[in-house]
């Protein structure tokens, strides 16, 4: 406890506390869209944090963790539909195969010295063979799609992830309050501090005697293996995947705006710019509905508008000026909160 509480000022911990709140209590006073709402952002919430311990704490660019995304949704429900195997069963496999495809890319790149624009390649190129596999996989339904068994439940059954909204809303809240908490003890450990020594300069890192080969292999293993998580989620709440949809570039370029506009390298980056990300671009679609207006494309437009205002006005993300407006960065820690 003291770990994890070491450098937060009060008024951080009491915002934060006012905030959790608040999140726990939403379901019993909001409609069902604006949960599903809230579940898209705790999506997005929690798979930015995963990708933020790679590119964030590491400062390796992955452009492509879709595919860790696509390997769980698929892992666990082709487990679930085929042989009846609960999703919290299904995720250990699901866990191990993504984590496994982490380690291969890593060790390819690392070890034959790939890295920057480079390395972000060899993830698409490798989620882009994952896409065509699929498509062309016939025993999970192939480019025809693959469908969960839907039936209406009169009580939720977590143990199958068979039930309501608000059960899907608290899991993802659970899961990106862990993912925080995880990601606040990575970043006050000592992988943290040499993750970012790598970050800031290979050389130096590797001067000082740190293994950068080693702790990249951590990185990349640890956020392929948690995003997968997040597929599992993505697969049995909305019942169905297509390899064209879950592992294409633009889903990976979703997962990275968040981080990207909160802040990367940040504990609240990734939550702050998912919140400001999808409630801004849903809101904007709820306008553009009562207004009679159909543009096809507005959301990834305004996803590229508020890329490109951060990029210009504020290239260390949302969350950091944002933190001194609120009094927030008086930490004695480390940087990175």
């Amino acid at each position: 406890m003291n770990l994890l509480l070491e450098g937060v000022p009060r008024s951080a911990l009491i915002l934060l506390a006012l905030f959790f709140a608040a999140l726990i209590a939403a379901p019993m006073v909001l409609n069902d869209y604006l949960i599903v709402v809230l579940i898209t952002i705790l999506y997005f919430a929690y798979a930015g944090q995963c990708w933020n311990i790679m590119m964030g704490f590491a400062g390796q660019l992955s452009l492509g963790h879709a595919l860790y995304i696509g390997l769980g949704a698929y892992v666990t429900a082709a487990l679930y539909v085929k042989f009846g195997v609960s999703p919290w069963i299904g995720l250990l496999p699901a866990l191990v195969i993504a984590g496994a495809v982490g380690a291969v890319i890593g060790f390819l790149a690392f070890r034959f010295g790939v890295s920057g624009v480079y390395f972000a390649i060899l993830t698409i190129a490798f989620a882009e063979f994952a896409r065509i596999g699929f498509d062309h996989f016939p025993w999970v339904g192939g480019a025809a799609g693959y469908f969960l068994p839907v039936a209406n439940y009169t009580q939720n059954d977590f143990f199958n992830l068979r039930g309501s909204q608000t059960m899907f809303y608290y899991i993802l809240l659970a899961m990106t309050v862990l993912a925080f908490v995880l990601c606040h003890l990575l970043l006050r450990s000592r992988a943290g501090y040499y993750w970012l020594a790598i970050r800031e300069s290979p050389e130096a890192a590797e001067a000082l005697g740190i293994n950068i080969f080693r702790y990249k292999m951590y990185a990349v293993v640890l956020s392929a293996a948690l995003t997968s998580l997040g597929g599992v989620i993505f697969a049995f709440f909305y019942n169905n995947l297509f390899p064209e949809q879950v592992f294409h570039i633009s889903r990976s370029i979703e997962l990275i705006l968040g981080p990207i506009i909160g802040g990367i390298g940040t504990l609240f980056g990734p939550v702050v710019g998912a919140f400001l990300l999808t409630g801004l671009a849903e809101g904007l679609r709820e306008v553009m509905l009562r207004l009679g207006i159909d543009l096809p494309g507005v959301k990834q437009v305004f996803y590229g508008i508020c890329l490109l205002c951060v990029v210009m006005f504020l290239p260390e993300g949302v969350w950091p000026p944002l933190k001194k407006k609120l009094g927030l960065d008086r930490d004695t820690g480390k940087k990175g909160s």
